[in-house]
């Protein structure tokens, strides 16, 4: 993993493997917060294996791997619609049964893989929004990615904003931030808020709501002096 604190480059080419999931979550720890991972982050084996018994199967290897891995790293996966705690994963009656991992703050939203996918290895990931039960992202490797990504932008660090975009600023956030190497996504909220896309530069990581005029974009800096340039290329309302 490269050196260079821009998610966009790190993340050239798209995530195709686990391993390359686990890579990029070890160079984000490492770069973008104040503690690399350690052992004490992830879930112990006895503690997965007494969750694996409470459900009655095992669970993916992709889900595992990553509570294995950092399913303790708050800072990480539990900022804002958080990864449920390993005694809270659960099955829901929906769609012939749906394992649930992670939930909206105020429970409006649901993450899970849907039993009969358990059995694959990566297995796609499926939202609860307004419409009801929807594909999110095709692998539970990407849904570590994007999970990694969106908590890690409502940190306590003062160093996060948002804002409504509109229209005639899109042309400087393409021209000035790259597309981050991931899949459009539902955002759960509504259709309007959709696709979700993300886009960085050096130091600096911006998740776009939905591309009608005025969508919501949120912003994470490494640095204050990060969060001033953003705000400073993208001059909208900005919230803080």
């Amino acid at each position: 993993m490269l050196d260079d604190p821009d998610v966009s480059v790190v993340l050239r080419g798209g995530i195709q493997t686990r391993s390359q999931a686990w890579d990029f979550v070890h160079w984000f720890a490492d770069t973008w917060t104040d503690c690399p991972l350690r052992p004490e982050d992830g879930y112990t084996e006895g503690e997965l294996a007494a969750a694996e018994a409470d459900l009655g199967f095992e669970l993916p290897a992709a889900l595992r791997e990553g509570l294995r891995l950092f399913g303790r790293r708050d800072d990480l996966i539990r900022q804002q619609d958080p990864l449920v705690q390993s005694t809270g994963l659960y099955v829901d009656d929906a769609l012939n049964g749906v394992l649930v991992f992670r939930r909206e703050n105020q429970d409006c939203a649901y993450w899970g893989i849907q039993l009969d996918d358990t059995e694959q290895e990566d297995p796609p990931v499926v939202v609860e929004s307004r419409e009801g039960w929807i594909p999110f992202l095709d692998r539970m490797s990407l849904a570590w990615v994007e999970l990694v990504l969106s908590e890690s932008l409502f940190g306590t660090d003062s160093l996060y904003d948002a804002c409504e975009l509109p229209d005639a600023l899109v042309p400087s956030l393409h021209a000035r931030y790259a597309r981050v190497d991931l899949p459009d996504h539902p955002m759960w909220a509504s259709k309007d808020d959709s696709p979700v896309r993300w886009y960085a530069a050096p130091g600096r990581l911006i998740r776009r709501d939905g591309i009608e005029d005025q969508s919501w974009i949120h912003a994470r800096a490494r640095t204050p002096a990060d969060l001033e340039a953003i705000r400073a290329e993208l001059p909208g309302p900005w919230v803080y």
